[in-house]
């Protein structure tokens, strides 16, 4: 696993849990479904099933990947339009292209990260270099989309890249976890990303038979994603294993601990933790727009139609056209299962009367 690492974790500033604090109690461990994104390639919906309220500022969560491409196999997303809402895509392993008709995009591997602000509208792709396609190789990342309060939704389009390099990496008490804070702030670390909704997010890996007791904001929301290896979450020591979401109640700090046998493939607990600061405003979600109302979408829809999100630069428009928005959860996703958001919701996640497009 290339994403950031150190040689020697023990020289990393130390996060200290605070006296007294209050360990947050496991409220849900779900498993999530696999199936494909794009134009193809592979995916874990992490949010499946869990109500918008408990995810709140979050929307959505796509693990990508693990997967090893032959030669000719890597996939991507072709041109679509995003509105009131931002995308964070975080490499692991491989290489991803992105391009939007705002002017932002560029490369990003191993470790780094693209945070874009879709705000009032705009359109994207997300592709393997024309060299990666060609050799094939492993492709491992994230994307997450944070949803933006009603003030923000019609700010204008923004990007920013964040580089490996300029994570905070610190260290548990125990000295067993290596954690890189890619946004918001953890025992006084900042990481880099600049974020419109507060949030904190991290990358964890933890040693086998080492805890981390991670301070936490009280007024934030608490999720942990295990994408490989074995653990337990909370002080009760729940069970967790690759695939799975552990969504947190009310505290001072999350508990997780490593397994003491890990599998040769995964010799660490790698998680994915975030949490932020619940918006707690109505959500209308349908395919890439993400409002506060029914009305807002189906404008959005209309907006993509008339060609008011923008048109792709003329350098792309030979590959292809931008495919018309459908039934996202993801930009057509040929995911099956419980996921409550291909619906248009209300703030509690409960489907209204349209029906996914």
């Amino acid at each position: 696993m290339p994403a950031v690492s150190v040689s020697d974790i023990t020289i990393l500033p130390r996060v200290q849990e605070l006296p007294g604090a209050k360990a947050r109690v496991v409220k849900s461990i779900t498993t999530a479904p696999q199936g494909f994104e794009g134009e193809g390639f592979p995916v874990r919906r992490a949010f499946a099933g869990i109500d918008l309220a408990d995810l709140d500022p979050f929307i959505h969560l796509d693990e990508m990947g693990e997967v090893e491409y032959a030669p000719g196999e890597p996939k991507g997303t072709p041109w679509h339009p995003h509105r009131g809402f931002e995308t964070v895509t975080y490499i692991i392993d491989g290489i991803f292209d992105h391009q939007d008709n705002n002017g932002g995009g560029g490369t990003i591997s191993d470790g780094d990260t693209q945070w874009m602000t879709a705000g009032a509208g705009i359109l994207h792709i997300e592709t393997p270099p024309e060299h990666l396609v060609m050799s094939g190789g492993l492709f491992h990342g994230f994307q997450l989309w944070v949803n933006l309060p009603a003030a923000k939704k019609w700010s204008p389009p923004a990007y920013q890249d964040v580089r490996a390099n300029d994570v905070a990496l610190l260290t548990s008490a125990d000295g067993g976890s290596l954690l890189r804070v890619i946004a918001g702030e953890v025992a006084g670390n900042f990481g880099p990303g600049s974020t419109q909704t507060p949030i904190t997010l991290l990358h964890a890996s933890i040693a086998p038979g080492a805890e981390l007791r991670l301070p936490w904001r009280k007024d934030y929301n608490a999720l942990v994603y295990t994408m490989s290896g074995f653990g337990f979450v909370g002080d009760e020591l729940r069970p967790v294993q690759a695939g799975q979401l552990a969504v947190f109640g009310d505290g001072d700090s999350i508990v997780v601990r490593a397994a003491n046998q890990q599998e040769a493939r995964s010799p660490e607990l790698e998680l994915f933790i975030l949490g932020g600061a619940p918006i707690k405003e109505p959500v209308a979600w349908m395919g890439p727009f993400v409002m506060n109302t029914k009305r807002e979408v189906l404008q959005a829809f209309e907006d993509f139609q008339k060609g008011l999100l923008g048109s792709i630069p003329a350098i792309y428009k030979e590959d292809a056209k931008p495919k018309a928005p459908l039934n996202r959860s993801g930009e057509g996703s040929k995911l099956g299962g419980d996921n409550k958001a291909a619906n248009v919701l209300d703030v509690h996640g409960a489907p209204t009367d349209m029906q996914e497009g």
